[in-house]
Formats: C-alpha cells, structure tokens, sequence
C-alpha cells in the first residue's frame, strides 16, 4: 500500500505491509511481553514507511492507525527492533521476550476511540496465542525509565485494565518505593527519580512533586499482585 488515503476502521485481519527490519529471537525465546509505543511521528503513513526504511534500523510487529487501521510490519515469530535498551524484571533481551505495538500518535493528544478498539482486538488476539497474561502488557516507559516516555501520560491505561488486557492498582499499606519497583519490574540501575516518572506516567498522569504515600501505596498493591522479578 503506498502512501494514500487509509481504509477506515478496524481491520479483522491485519494489512501486511512488511518491513525488512527484523531478525531471528535469541536464544530460543518466545514472546510473553508485549510493548506498547507511540508513534511521535506527522501520521500513521509517515511512521508506517519510517518503520519499513533499512536505513531507519527500527521496526514493530503492528502499527495502529488513529481511524483503527492496523498493519503488520513483521512476523510475531520473528525478533522486530522496537525496544531497545531496558528491562523488565529479569528480561534484558525485552525484544527476543516481545510483541511491540506502535499507536500513531503524537504524545499529546488523546487516543482516537477507533484506535483503541482496533489495539483491544489485537491485544486479545496476542495474548490468547501466546498464553500472556495482562500483567505482561507494559509500556517503552516502563522497560526505559527516562529513556522513554511512550505510550505517555494521555494513554488510557485504565480502559485496558478494565477489559482485562492490562493492570491497574488498588491502594494498599504504604511500602518501600524503590523495593517495590525493582520487583514489580522496573530496571534496577534506573534512577530513581525516572522510576517514578515512569510509574506516574502510567499510574498517576497527573501527579507531580516528590515521592508521596499515594505512590508507596499504588506500588506496593502492584508488587504485591504482580511481581517480575524476585528482588
């Protein structure tokens, strides 16, 4: 498809569109991640032709458009180059352990209803062939604390825990932060202040200032339901 005018609305099956930016998963790994991203790019086409470019050395398994297109740009068996450096509990090699999903989508704005449909088929989808439970559906944020921000503060966590394809918290007696995070999966060596933004960014898009109770108590539910890591 070249660069014209998008199909609207979700698509059952997925419009290949292959990009050659790929390779074998290390190790014998299969996916039980999967990565959510956004775009930060002028459209979905322009991110779409970006992610299919050799030169561009990046890569995802789906890309969603804002009017619920969806493309498949690699093979789900196959290791796509969309996360980079990070972690997630003990996984280092986040791409050999993960399916990305690219959302088109600027940072800033909020997420079309078309489109967060479209990923909520797809989410099911995945994770129903793969056997990932929600838990396991995390963001760049997450895995690259102050490395990266998406899918960012306007993305509707709660909507995708609510239909069982992520998490939220509940309250619960306030505990060590830092402990906690490092359990329930953010990378050990980030600094703590990136932790908490990212765990903001996700949890409480509207906080701000330093470390607080409300915090301890949405981590410490997390880790306690949720942990990736043993320490």
């Amino acid at each position: 498809m070249g660069s014209g005018a998008l199909p609207q609305g979700a698509q059952l099956t997925p419009i290949r569109h292959p990009s050659p930016n790929f390779g074998p998963r290390r190790n014998g790994a299969r996916p039980d991640l999967v990565v959510l991203h956004y775009t930060a790019m002028q459209s979905a086409t322009a991110a779409r032709d970006w992610l299919c470019t050799p030169d561009a050395q990046v890569s995802a398994h789906y890309l969603i458009a804002p009017c619920g297109t969806v493309w498949q740009l690699v093979d789900e068996e196959m290791r796509a180059w969309h996360a980079g450096a990070g972690a997630w509990g003990p996984t280092t090699d986040v791409n050999s352990r993960s399916i990305g999903i690219e959302i088109a989508n600027c940072g800033a704005s909020p997420f079309a209803a078309r489109q967060m449909t479209a990923l909520e088929d797809l989410l099911r989808s995945i994770l129903s062939r793969h056997a990932i439970p929600p838990e396991r559906v995390i963001g760049h944020s997450d895995m690259a604390p102050g490395r990266k921000i998406d899918p960012g503060p306007r993305f509707d966590w709660r909507r995708l825990a609510r239909r069982g394809l992520s998490i939220w918290p509940d309250t619960a007696e306030p505990g060590d932060f830092a402990r906690d995070a490092r359990r329930f999966g953010y990378p050990p060596d980030a600094a703590p202040d990136r932790v908490l933004h990212s765990f903001r960014l996700r949890f409480r898009p509207q906080a701000d200032g330093p470390l607080d109770d409300t915090d301890r108590s949405l981590m410490a539910d997390l880790v306690a339901r949720w942990p990736a890591a043993l320490s």
